[in-house]
């Protein structure tokens, strides 16, 4: 029996290491390897030997900071200023409406803060961090991420596709996608099938309202009265930060940062593949009903009223 599991999770894990690797390809979308995830998970063909949380936690840093390199200072800086009263409002926007739908739903206060925190700034990343600081229990922060993670894969193939739609320029399109996206890593996927600009602009905004994970997690622990000390910090924005000045003070290195800067964008979407591996039909129907519709809610609210605003503000 012990020989026919070995073998099972030996084949498993080759087929799994191959289908990953397809993703590295150009001709893989990011939309296709979440979907590629997703099916091998739903059909038990994932290994469970494999820690998809700490693998696709690592890889996605990793791939942030290499995107650094491809980012112009300048840029970085007038995107982010330009669009800060944005960046701050919606943050500001959603955890109040979050708070006052968590009350009007009689829903867990720590599960719908653990959403709120996730919608306002970013997704996962926000959700791993507020945790701790809030005294969250595992099951709490299990079905916020599994909220989470349901809407990124849909904000996936929805969002581009409402861009041309709408006929949306790049450069609006990044800026939206980072407001109204959850997690980066599916900013980063939507954006990068729009195009090369929004991309950029994407991935800056969301960087850039990733910082207010630290002031928020702060407020979080006093309101809920958890431990400041157990705050989780994410160290990657300050490495991506680094990797923007290199490339801005040793432009000689031009040639290896658009290297690092393509086989990121590639590693990302090998990201969206580990995460659709996580996903799964049974923890869909885990998060049940009040935390999806509290999900749904407050994505609809910043992704409308982010988008009238980008369109006629």
């Amino acid at each position: 029996m012990n020989l026919f599991t070995d073998k099972t999770q030996r084949n498993h894990l080759l087929l799994f290491v191959v289908i990953g690797a397809l993703c590295l390809l150009p001709q893989v979308s990011s939309p296709i390897a979440l979907v590629l995830g997703f099916t091998l998970a739903s059909l038990g063909l994932v290994p469970t030997n494999i820690d998809l949380g700490t693998l696709t936690k690592k890889l996605l840093s990793y791939s942030i900071i290499g995107l650094g390199f491809g980012i112009h200072l300048q840029t970085a800086i007038t995107v982010s200023l330009d669009n800060l009263p944005l960046i701050l409002g919606s943050i500001i926007f959603t955890l109040v409406l979050g708070f006052v739908l968590t009350k009007a739903l009689k829903f867990d206060a720590k599960t719908g803060h653990l959403i709120s925190a996730g919608t306002a700034i970013c997704g996962g990343s926000a959700i791993a961090a507020v945790s701790p600081a809030i005294n969250a229990k595992s099951e709490q922060t299990a079905i916020a991420l599994a909220t989470i993670f349901i809407l990124n894969s849909i904000a996936l193939f929805l969002f581009p596709a409402l861009g041309h739609l709408l006929s949306m320029s790049q450069y609006d399109f990044g800026v939206w996608s980072a407001i109204a996206i959850h997690d980066t890593s599916s900013v980063v996927g939507a954006a990068s099938a729009y195009g090369e600009e929004a991309l950029v602009t994407a991935t800056t905004i969301k960087l850039a309202r990733a910082l207010w994970i630290i002031p928020i997690a702060l407020i979080s622990a006093i309101i809920f009265g958890g431990d400041k000390k157990r705050i989780t910090i994410p160290y990657f924005i300050g490495f991506y930060c680094l990797a923007i000045a290199i490339a801005h003070f040793l432009p000689q290195g031009q040639a290896a940062y658009e290297v690092i800067f393509d086989l990121s964008k590639r590693a990302l979407v090998l990201c969206l593949f580990l995460i659709g591996a996580g996903i799964t039909v049974k923890k869909m129907r885990a998060a049940g009903i009040k935390p999806l519709a509290l999900g749904v809610m407050l994505w609809l609210a910043i992704g409308i009223s982010s988008l009238l605003y980008i369109l006629y503000l």
